[in-house]
């Protein structure tokens, strides 16, 4: 009976770290859709000069804002 009791016990703490996990996760995505969504924003609101400016077509806005939401995201 010791065995089931410590085999529960073990099934409750993996569901606890993959709900962990999982948590993390969902804010991981939260931090970088927020990134991502004000990134893009900013970038759709300037003219086409500005952008050339800074050296983004405008048809690389999205994945510019991906990108930069991705990286600041790596380290913490």
């Amino acid at each position: 009976m010791a065995t089931a009791t410590h085999h529960s016990q073990s099934t409750a703490q993996r569901l606890g770290t993959s709900f962990d996990h999982l948590r993390a996760a969902f804010g991981l995505a939260r931090k970088r859709r927020a990134i991502f969504r004000r990134t893009f924003d900013e970038l759709a609101g300037l003219t086409d000069r500005e952008l050339a400016d800074i050296g983004i077509p405008r048809s690389h806005i999205r994945r510019t804002a991906r990108d930069t939401a991705y990286m600041e995201t790596q380290h913490g």
